[in-house]
């Protein structure tokens, strides 16, 4: 593991090793909740991970050339860690994301030097809420960004190193810091490589380890195969993507569907109790772990991850009545 300590020479080099807290105060007896504190990468998510492993591995295999511009899709985490690396290696960066996000993560990317597209919703829809159909226009528009400016299209929903990321950094930490303890897993599914990279890892250390997708109640197309309400006000995640090329052929052992009134007020339990200040997926995923302990895992070490910081969300309904 790296030294915290030591001196970097770059920011990229910061990204991981980030800490595995119980969150004790909020399991209450029935079980063990492990949160690995993805906020605390240096852009403020575990999507820095992500980024950082497939800008580097394209350079290793010789994809993505010096000064080469990067186009990615995103819902503000990617694009964030993107336009961090991209600001240390010297090269454009263009996010592409919907307006349905919160502002905040655009500020971010400006502020590292990223050009921001933002695409509007399709008619009717909801500030603060990105649709499946929101996320198609704004992925047709990144697609055709990167092919008129022959960018390197980053493409975190089908990349094998969005998956590699996790199984190589992010699982490994995690059981090393537990002392191999967990005996579950749950992860609020976005691209789905976080579950894929830590179901791999975690799975070949120990097959009996169960794993978990987290999904909105008003999108969960993965576990339940439909859905009559698609909107939903949980970010980064529930576009109601019935096929994730990263979950190809990773069986989880069940979906847990979690409201977005359950997401809001976890997510508001982790500030008051826990003291851990984070986004609304991480209310999801500790939402999701709570009603795990409290049935089939009880008495058992669930692993979950607090996904962003609660700073990408001052706009959103998450913070803004408090």
């Amino acid at each position: 593991m790296k030294n915290r300590s030591a001196r970097l020479p770059s920011v990229a080099d910061a990204i991981g090793c980030t800490p595995l807290v119980e969150l004790s105060r909020i399991a209450g007896a029935g079980g063990t909740l492990l949160a690995k504190l993805e906020y605390l990468n240096p852009g403020g998510s575990k999507k820095d991970r992500v980024a950082r492993h497939i800008l580097e591995g394209a350079i290793a295999a010789g994809l993505l050339a010096p000064n080469q511009t990067v186009v990615e899709l995103t819902s503000g985490n990617t694009g964030i860690g993107a336009a961090m690396i991209c600001a240390v290696q010297g090269r454009p960066f263009v996010a592409v994301m919907s307006r349905g996000n919160s502002p905040e993560r655009a500020s971010m990317m400006r502020a590292f030097g990223a050009e921001v597209v933002i695409v509007n919703q399709v008619s009717g829809e909801t500030p603060n809420r990105v649709s499946g159909a929101d996320l198609v226009l704004a992925e047709c528009k990144a697609v055709e960004i990167a092919r008129k400016r022959r960018a390197f299209y980053l493409n975190q929903f089908e990349r094998e190193e969005n998956i590699r990321a996790h199984e190589l950094g992010t699982a490994a930490e995690i059981w090393e810091a537990s002392g191999g303890t967990i005996t579950a897993f749950c992860d609020f599914v976005g691209s789905g490589g976080t579950f894929a990279g830590l179901h791999r890892a975690f799975k070949r250390r120990n097959a009996q380890i169960r794993g978990y997708i987290v999904e909105p109640a008003g999108a969960a197309v993965l576990g339940c195969g439909f859905t009559d309400r698609p909107m939903h006000r949980i970010q980064g995640g529930g576009y109601l993507r019935r096929e994730l090329p990263l979950l190809k052929g990773i069986e989880p052992n069940g979906y847990v569907a979690v409201t977005d009134d359950e997401a809001i007020e976890t997510a508001r339990r982790l500030a008051r109790e826990e003291g851990i200040f984070a986004g609304i997926s991480a209310g999801a995923t500790v939402a999701a772990a709570l009603k795990l302990l409290a049935r089939q895992e009880r008495g058992g070490t669930i692993a979950i991850l607090i996904n962003d910081s609660g700073l990408k969300y001052m706009t959103t309904d998450l913070w803004r009545s408090l």
